[in-house]
């Protein structure tokens, strides 16, 4: 009857798990769809803790207490300007609990009086401390690039491809032995050893614009090692869980390189956004010259403006300036402007994350627009606002073969007749290049802090009248 009971919660938490993930598909469903797994997780946890092989609660109960506290916390005290941050933390703790118990077993199998383990089960635990392992430092490099405490550029060596691809291809062949030869302790722990370093090998080279990318897919290979985690262990919820953030996630991955017009391959091994390129490209943008104006003026183009669309990007989130703009786009809605957002798929450092701040702001979710639905509304835009976007508004994307970021789709904020950029310098973005739009003559350049020049462009507005 208990093992009847349990089933029937991993179901319950599996269809929930997919429902939440079904949510998360769009703006408007995505809070109902984290209710549905926040629900399916409780579920998963209760049939977890009657489990009959449980000995003893103590230290599950001093556990759970811990992890709620810290949830809590980071929940309550976290600024949303921070979620990438904790997002790839949160893979790195994942992993690492998929990674021990993965040891934890093999110990218990192999070491003194164990039974062994089929080849079968033997391949899953494998696959999931090697993946588990790499995903724990590659998740840890990912949070300290986002943080600012690892440099976001990339970070590379002569010969850096070919060593990191022999060091996997070496890993590799590692698990095989192990599956033939699973006593082999030397080569397992070694393994875990070689994974760790691979993860921080894999991650140092890769620059700030593609976390993105590397966030989601470790993302995805935090789900497979969970998924081949519950293999082992027998865990029906923890296979379909796992299996569904590894597809999910990898999925994911595919949509932002598409985003980006790049592949995997360029992604993980290409250092996009060189510190080099970013030198040569600031020599070249000294050579221009740029139109500023000041916020009385902006004020009176955006307070007499039909139509507005705001381009948000990383910029805002730094700058914690998502209620700033909201203010002021209710001041040009007073005044009998039409106001949209124009969300680029890879704005920020993480998928929706500009989606998530201005939800935290109450921006109306039928104003973000995804970038194919805004791009054709530019033309007849009055004043496009950038505010703190860089590379997915550059025009050079379209037109210039030489650029790194050419082919990548862009916000088409160059077509509106006027455009109002937002920026504390003229510095580069991640791509390393300088911008095309800002030079335009339509382009005016309000510079400094975000969030104080909002405010002080809602003063100015509201003046007008």
């Amino acid at each position: 009857m208990r093992e009847l009971f349990i089933q029937a919660t991993y179901l319950a938490a599996s269809v929930l798990f997919i429902l939440g993930l079904r949510g998360l598909s769009s703006p408007v469903s995505a809070r109902r769809g984290m209710n549905y797994a926040a629900i399916g997780m409780f579920f998963a946890v209760v049939g977890t803790l009657l489990n009959a092989e449980i000995i003893t609660f103590t230290w599950i109960i001093i556990a759970m207490i811990v992890g709620s506290l810290i949830g809590a916390a980071i929940s309550i005290f976290m600024p949303m300007t921070a979620v990438p941050q904790r997002t790839a933390i949160s893979h790195m703790f994942g992993a690492l609990a998929a990674t021990l118990v993965g040891v934890s077993e093999y110990y218990r199998h192999f070491h003194g009086a164990g039974v062994g383990m089929d080849t079968v089960h033997m391949a899953a635990l494998g696959f999931e401390v090697w993946f588990g392992s790499l995903t724990i430092t590659g998740s840890f490099m990912a949070f300290g690039k986002l943080q600012g405490f690892i440099r976001s550029e990339p970070m590379t060596y002569k010969f850096q491809n070919f060593s990191n691809i022999a060091l996997f291809f070496l890993t590799f062949a590692m698990f095989v032995f192990l599956v033939v030869n699973p006593t082999a302790y030397q080569v397992f722990y070694g393994m875990i050893a070689l994974g760790l370093l691979i993860g921080v090998l894999l991650v140092m080279p890769i620059g700030g614009a593609d976390m993105p990318v590397v966030i989601s897919l470790l993302n995805s290979y935090a789900g497979l090692a969970s998924a081949a985690t519950g293999f082992v262990l027998g865990n029906n919820v923890l296979i379909i869980a796992g299996s569904l953030d590894g597809s999910s996630g990898f999925l994911l991955s595919i949509l932002m390189c598409k985003a980006m017009n790049r592949s995997f391959r360029n992604v993980l091994f290409g250092a996009f956004g060189s510190s080099e390129t970013a030198a040569a490209s600031l020599a070249s943008a000294q050579e221009k010259t740029v139109r500023s104006l000041t916020v009385e003026d902006a004020a009176v183009q955006l307070g007499y403006a039909r139509s507005v669309i705001f381009v948000p990007g990383y910029g805002m989130a730094v700058a914690q300036a998502q209620h700033a703009v909201k203010e002021l786009t209710d001041e040009i809605e007073k005044r009998g402007g039409v106001v949209k957002f124009a969300v680029h798929p890879v704005a920020g450092r993480m998928p929706g994350h500009m989606n998530v701040l201005l939800a935290e702001a109450n921006v109306p979710y039928d104003k973000l627009k995804d970038m194919d639905e805004i791009n054709p509304e530019f033309e007849r835009c009055d004043v496009a606002v950038v505010v703190g976007a860089n590379d997915v508004v550059n025009p050079a994307a379209r037109h210039d073969p030489s650029s790194p970021i050419y082919g990548m789709p862009i916000i088409d904020a160059d077509k509106a007749r006027n455009v109002i950029v937002m920026k504390r310098s003229m510095n580069p973005g991640f791509a390393g290049i300088e911008n095309e739009l800002f030079y335009y003559p339509k382009t005016f350049m309000l510079f400094g802090d975000a969030k104080k020049t909002l405010e002080k462009l809602v003063t100015e507005v509201r003046r007008l009248d």
